[in-house]
């Protein structure tokens, strides 16, 4: 009996320790869930103000570049860099035969002269002519101001007693070069403005990307100072043996500097509003209002819908109005089809409702001459008609 109870005080005091074990490791997970959530910031609130805030990490996730520093586009932490040439067009139509032939065996040696890969990219931009609209309009002013000072000189000069005819006449020339000269910036003016009202002007930009991979350096002796110079004498290098070969083409080109490629990649990534908030402001201002425009998804698919309603709106009018005017031409065909019926039955109401005044003895004998002329006439146009159809198959 004794050797029972104690087994079972044993036994008793072990659920208790197991018990108490279990309890400090349940609150020892809660207390770490509980420490977890808080660092992460995943309650409702913290979450919230999470996903609404967004850093440069958060924007440069959506980048294919890291950075940009002498002159070259730094890419993957610093394995890839990226020199660009910018390549003026030539127009190869409006060349002579000896001009294409030079123009070919120039691009021949520059295919020939390629130990890299390149790539080849073309960038299309919208012109924003407003501020070259402004500057034409203050040499316009400039140029009015001096040809209402010429004329006023002339004017006074004229009045003089004792004017120097000479001098008269090459003030009036002088004058009238002014005067051709402001009316032919006014039509330039006009001209330009209402060519780009409707419509953008475009530009294309012609680049050739050289790469160059940091692996291609080999030994690691070299420190990170060293390493850049030696990256950007190696891609300079390509540059000008690209610059040179493609210079017998005819073709002139120049490796962009930093502010240049800023320019680059930030119209690739803003194709639609690069011309209203411009890089160039941007760069003056310190690069503070430098952020990207591009339009919300939701907003570009909200405007694509209302585009696709007014096209069909527009294709449902034209059609209606479509269907209403063959309907008129219709029936103003069956008008013109029956107008000698219409005639007649709208002269014999007439008759028949003034009875009471011509007779009824002169009502329905003009009723029947109308109908007899009538029938005459349809007999007359049947002949006619079948004479015409004889003739034309006789012909």
């Amino acid at each position: 009996m004794d050797s029972i109870m104690s087994l079972l005080t044993i036994l008793l005091i072990f659920l208790v320790f197991a018990i108490i074990i279990l309890l400090f490791v349940a609150w020892y997970m809660s207390y770490k869930n509980k420490h977890s959530i808080s660092e992460d910031g995943a309650t409702v609130g913290t979450t919230t103000k999470v996903a609404k805030e967004y850093t440069k990490k958060s924007i440069f996730q959506y980048m294919q570049f890291d950075k940009i520093e002498d002159n070259m586009i730094v890419q993957d932490e610093g394995k890839r860099y990226l020199m660009v040439i910018e390549c003026e067009g030539i127009n190869y139509d409006l060349m002579s035969h000896v001009e294409k032939t030079a123009v070919e065996a120039g691009f021949v040696q520059f295919l020939n002269t390629l130990r890299h890969p390149i790539q080849i990219y073309t960038q299309t931009r919208t012109i924003n002519i407003s501020e070259s609209l402004s500057k034409y309009n203050e040499k316009l002013e400039i140029t009015k101001k001096e040809l209402d000072t010429k004329q006023a000189m002339y004017a006074r000069l004229i009045k003089a007693d004792n004017y120097n005819e000479k001098q008269a006449d090459a003030l009036s020339m002088e004058i009238l070069r002014l005067k051709n000269l402001y009316e032919y910036g006014s039509d330039v003016i006009d001209s330009i403005q209402k060519t780009s009202q409707n419509k953008n002007v475009l530009r294309k930009h012609y680049y050739i990307i050289v790469p160059y991979y940091s692996a291609e350096l080999g030994g690691d002796l070299l420190d990170e100072e060293e390493r850049k110079s030696m990256i950007f004498s190696e891609l300079y290098t390509r540059a000008q043996s690209l610059i040179r070969t493609l210079s017998a083409c005819s073709i002139k080109s120049r490796v962009l500097n930093s502010n240049e490629l800023v320019e680059l990649l930030y119209i690739a990534y803003n194709r639609d509003d690069s011309d209203i908030f411009s890089v160039q402001k941007a760069i003056r201002s310190g690069y503070n209002e430098l952020f990207s425009t591009a339009p919300d998804v939701l907003d570009k698919k909200m405007q694509a819908i209302d585009e696709k309603i007014e096209k069909e709106a527009l294709k449902l009018a034209k059609e209606t109005i479509s269907v209403v005017r063959a309907e008129k031409e219709r029936k103003i065909k069956k008008k013109e089809q029956d107008f000698e019926k219409l005639v007649q039955k709208m002269a014999e109401d007439m008759l028949r409702e003034n009875q009471k005044y011509v007779g009824k003895d002169v009502t329905e004998k003009s009723i029947q001459r109308i109908r007899k002329t009538q029938e005459e006439g349809g007999e007359e146009n049947e002949q006619k008609n079948k004479r015409a159809r004889i003739k034309n198959t006789a012909e």
